[in-house]
């Protein structure tokens, strides 16, 4: 067996609920050990048993048996931890030493249970200081004064006798030893629960973190999943793409083919005619029958009528433009499926750091109302009685959350149906809040917005407008802080709107909101700050 100071083994006989070493010791069906009790409170007032280590849930409660080996294990293991007290002998037997039950630390003497009689009896000797027999009697008795130590001096937290109060502690904060004995069992006591927790802390945060990796696991092959079909798709209809361009070429090298044998078929038929004339003029060059020279075809005479062949040709090029023609006019139509896709699958990716998002009144310019729970805000027309704040917009219709981010990924959405005109996006912490605002990056806005009901833009370093096919209803807002990445998407159509790409983020950023001006109720809806729905797949 291993020592008693091996913390391998020590680990093994340890309950996992109460990480002390088993008591009744008990073996669930998949294999774990628990103390009996510690099960048993662990199962109370649950529908479902399970494991509490491997989670493992059972259809019925299994009936546990004491696992009684490794209850002597445990047992014996308790045992050489704790070896109990040393054996201590009277002072007093002559013959053979009885063992002493009590040690007086006036007389500094150990006693058996006969010699100590006196100590009970004798009313000097009752006034004694008797405490369970001790090896280490100096321990216990003052060495300058060889006084017992009764008494505990706090403020130099050291152990002192009755004459030493009357000396070098005579102005000290001393109590008696079993007080603050007491005291210390109270904060070992207090410091043992707090120790316990700690652990229990921490080890519910080991199966969080376990957790977290196996869903994030799960969460990534299904992710892989997605993008292998994704890809999947954009090979085939990159396959298609090639099979019909492939097609094309082949009719129209066939083609090709066809148009060259009909014109060397008519070419050949013209060389045979040629060849034909040509034998009679030849005859008729060397014949001396001078009436039938003249009365010969006139045709003869004169250079044959036949087809100019010379603009006639095979192009031996590939008719490059019309394949690229209907090319283009296949990838449209798969590039419409698959950005579809690609959209989708991104949207579906930034919802997962949905945060909640609510507004900083702190920070609203005086006209703005805005909703109890902080998640509505809508221009009143009337300035109202605000305290100052150097944290408020003074002049833009502004205001920015209560929640700021420094580093990580963050998404929000929000609700602009509606509306005529509006702005969205996120602020740095340091943007000048007095006076009209210049919406760009280089002044530290990253913002999209609505002007007269259809007109969008995304003001970047130079604005940049925007052609939507669809009016937004609800706008999704993501930044990648490390990338230095702000998106906005189309929820309902599932589509990227604009990304700021490239940016160095050095400060906290706060989302903004303005609800524009009301314009007598035609822009009169409020901008909300909606919870995020997951897309479904």
């Amino acid at each position: 067996m291993a020592s008693s100071s091996d913390p391998a083994l020590n680990e093994e006989l340890q309950c996992s609920i109460c990480l002390e070493l088993f008591t009744d010791p008990v073996t669930t069906p998949c294999g774990h050990n628990f103390c009996r009790s510690c099960l048993s409170k662990c199962w109370t007032n649950t529908q479902t048993c399970f494991c509490p280590l491997c989670k493992d849930q059972f259809i019925k409660r299994p009936d546990l048996k004491i696992n009684t080996t490794l209850r002597e294990v445990a047992q014996h293991f308790k045992e050489k931890l704790n070896p109990g007290e040393p054996e201590v002998f009277c002072d007093f037997c002559d013959e053979r030493k009885q063992k002493a039950v009590k040690t007086c630390l006036t007389c500094q003497s150990s006693y058996c249970d006969s010699h100590l009689e006196p100590h009970l009896r004798v009313p000097r000797l009752k006034k004694h200081k008797l405490i369970n027999a001790v090896e280490n009697l100096e321990d216990y008795i003052c060495q300058k004064h060889e006084r017992p130590l009764e008494l505990f001096c706090r403020d130099d937290q050291t152990c002192v006798c009755l004459f030493c109060t009357e000396g070098e502690h005579k102005t000290h904060n001393t109590v008696p030893i079993e007080e603050e004995s007491r005291e210390k069992k109270n904060q070992l006591v207090q410091t043992q629960i707090d120790v316990h927790q700690m652990i229990q802390d921490r080890m519910k945060k080991i199966q969080e973190i376990k957790h977290s990796v196996e869903l994030r696991k799960r969460n990534t092959d299904k992710e892989k999943s997605s993008s292998v079909e994704l890809f999947t798709d954009l090979i085939r209809s990159i396959e298609r793409c090639q099979s019909e361009l492939m097609e094309m070429m082949e009719e129209q090298q066939k083609a090709a083919e066809k148009r060259a044998e009909d014109l060397i078929e008519e070419l050949e038929q013209e060389i045979t005619e040629l060849k034909r004339r040509n034998t009679e003029i030849e005859q008729l060059s060397h014949t001396d029958d001078h009436l039938h020279l003249i009365q010969m075809n006139s045709s003869l005479y004169s250079r044959p009528h036949n087809k100019n062949w010379t603009e006639i040709r095979i192009d031996s090029d590939v008719n490059v433009n019309s394949l690229n023609r209907a090319l283009i006019k296949l990838k449209e139509t798969q590039d419409a499926t698959l950005n579809k896709k690609l959209c989708q699958t991104g949207l579906k990716f930034v919802q997962k750091f949905a945060v909640d998002v609510t507004l900083d009144p702190d920070t609203a310019h005086p006209s703005l109302i805005l909703s109890d729970d902080g998640k509505q805000v809508t221009d009143g027309g009337i300035e109202q009685d605000v305290p100052e704040n150097p944290k408020r917009f003074d002049e833009d219709l502004s205001v920015l959350s209560k929640q700021g981010f420094s580093s990580g990924r963050f998404y929000y959405e929000v609700q602009v149906k509606g509306k005529t005109e509006w702005d969205l996006g996120v602020v740095r912490e340091s943007i000048n809040r007095m006076g009209e605002l210049r919406l760009s990056p280089d002044y530290g806005f990253w913002s999209l917005i609505l002007r007269n009901k259809n007109h969008y833009k995304a003001c970047d370093h130079t604005s940049v407008s925007l052609s939507l096919r669809e009016k937004p209803e609800k706008v999704g807002v993501f930044v990648d802080y490390e990338e230095g990445l702000v998106s906005f998407y189309d929820v309902m159509s599932r589509s990227l709107i604009y990304s700021f790409t490239g940016q160095t983020f050095t400060e906290r950023l706060y989302p903004v909101f303005s609800p524009c001006y009301h314009y007598k109720g035609k822009n009169s809806r409020p901008l909300i700050i909606t919870p995020v729905s997951p897309l479904l797949d």
